[in-house]
C-alpha cells in the first residue's frame, strides 16, 4: 500500500506518541502555558471552521475522496486549514508543555509537516482527477499551508453549507483531547510550581 494512504488512514494516531512524550516531560510555565493556549485556540478556531464546511468527510479513514471540492471559509485562504490547524494545536500543547523544549516542539512541527506533505499529494492527485479545471485555477491561487491573506473568490463550483452544529459534533473529540490535555498541563503546573 502506498505510504500516503497509510499516513493518511492513521493520520489521528500519529500525534500520540508526541504528546505522551509531551505529558511525561512536562513542565509547564505561566509563559508557556499563554503562548501555547493561544496557538491551540487558533488552531482549533481554523478547524473548527474548516469542518463547519467539509464536514464529516473530514473523519474518513478509508480512500482519499470528498463531494466537493472546497474554496469556500478558510479553504479560500489556505487549501489545508484542517492540517495548518492541527501543526498549529501540536505546537501549542508542546509550548504549553515546555517539554524538551525547543528540541520536541520543533521535532513535532517537522513530522507533521512531513506528513501532511505526503497526505496531501495524495489528496491532490484525486483533486486533480475529480475536479481537474477548478482545482488547477484553486491550486495556483490559494497557497498549501500557510495563508498569504489573499482570498480565493470560488468558481461556479457547488459548496456545501456552512454549519457550526455539524462542525462542532464532529470536533467533538478532538475538543475533548484538547481540554483533558490543557487539564493536565495545568494540573502539573501547579503541582510542580
Amino acid at each position: 500500500m502506498d505510504l500516503r494512504q497509510r499516513l493518511f488512514q492513521y493520520r489521528s494516531y500519529t500525534p500520540i506518541p508526541f504528546l505522551i512524550v509531551m505529558v511525561i516531560f512536562a513542565h509547564p510555565i505561566p509563559a508557556g502555558l499563554i503562548a501555547g493556549g493561544l496557538l491551540i485556540v487558533a488552531g482549533e478556531g481554523i478547524r473548527l471552521w474548516g469542518v463547519a464546511i467539509a464536514g464529516s468527510e473530514t473523519r474518513t479513514t478509508g480512500p482519499v475522496g470528498g463531494t466537493y471540492l472546497i474554496t469556500t471559509g478558510p479553504f479560500a485562504y489556505v487549501r489545508n486549514p484542517l492540517y495548518l490547524g492541527n501543526m498549529m494545536m501540536y505546537v501549542g500543547v508542546g509550548v504549553m508543555s515546555n517539554a524538551l523544549f525547543p528540541w520536541l516542539p520543533i521535532v513535532a512541527l517537522l513530522w507533521f509537516a512531513f506528513q501532511y506533505s505526503m497526505i496531501v499529494s495524495l489528496e491532490e492527485e484525486y483533486l486533480m482527477k475529480a475536479f481537474p479545471q477548478e482545482f488547477a485555477a484553486y491550486r495556483k491561487a490559494t497557497p498549501r499551508f500557510f495563508p498569504t491573506g489573499k482570498k480565493y473568490r470560488a468558481g461556479s463550483h457547488e459548496q456545501p453549507p456552512l454549519d457550526w452544529q455539524s462542525g462542532l459534533r464532529s470536533e467533538k473529540r478532538t475538543l475533548q483531547a484538547i481540554g483533558i490535555l490543557v487539564v493536565v498541563l495545568v494540573v502539573f503546573w501547579q503541582l510542580r510550581g
